[in-house]
């Protein structure tokens, strides 16, 4: 919790929420001054000069403050190494996301020695692609397939969810972008009957979908699992 950002308060509250038995602020912040130390080293240890790939996804949480239950966000920088091993660059807490605020997260991991990124994905973040752009010019952005997809299903009734998923996979996992393209002119065609808006997210963002056919199926696998990030997120 206090990794997330939260206050001694709100952790205690949390745990009374959670738990059912109260702990003391002073408790909590006799506990997190011994464990700040190696949060911090964490935070800022070296790291790789090159990752082939980085996800960024959030975590929702919900704080109480005061008594006011508000919304905040965790954000997991999570890195696949030149071994193909995933590791845990950063998390950090943001509430008022801005280029600015993901220039200066990316230019903390170069900080910390990492000089080229293949590709990024992420979900639709506000400034994330000016500030890739600024921070590393040569890095791919790809727009998170997984999240594509959710968000699709969600004007999608029950009865139709695992034929439109179906669907939209013959998108995702077409040979090329031409071929791709030809399969969402399908797709649309064929549900814009029953769900009109369904698929205008994909055409609104395909420039931000469609960098995903420069490589290889390999590659493109690991793009469309749910597994790299959120069995991190599932953690947390």
């Amino acid at each position: 919790m206090y990794a997330k950002g939260m206050t001694t308060r709100q952790i205690s509250e949390a745990i009374e929420d959670i738990y059912g038995f109260e702990v003391s602020e002073g408790m909590v912040s006799d506990i997190t001054d011994k464990l700040l130390p190696r949060i911090e080293e964490w935070q800022n240890r070296p790291l790789s000069s090159v990752y082939p790939i980085v996800f960024i996804d959030a975590v929702h949480f919900s704080v109480r403050d005061d008594g006011v239950i508000r919304k905040l966000a965790a954000y997991v920088v999570l890195g696949i190494n030149e071994d193909g091993m995933k590791e845990v660059l950063s998390i950090v807490v943001g509430e008022n996301e801005s280029s600015k605020y993901w220039l200066s997260v990316l230019n903390s991991l170069k900080n910390r020695g990492v000089q080229d990124i293949l590709i990024l994905c992420s979900d639709g973040l506000t400034g994330i692609k000016d500030a890739i752009s600024a921070a590393f010019p040569e890095t791919e952005q790809q727009r998170c397939i997984v999240h594509m997809v959710r968000n699709t299903l969600k004007y999608v009734a029950n009865k139709d969810m695992k034929s439109f998923a179906k669907d939209l996979k013959t998108i995702y996992t077409a040979a090329d972008e031409e071929a791709a393209r030809k399969q969402l002119k399908t797709v649309t065609e064929k549900w814009s009957g029953q769900y009109p808006s369904a698929m205008n997210r994909w055409h609104d963002n395909w420039d931000a979908i469609s960098p995903i056919f420069k490589f290889s199926q390999e590659v493109r696998t690991a793009f469309y699992t749910t597994n790299a990030i959120e069995s991190l997120n599932s953690c947390l």
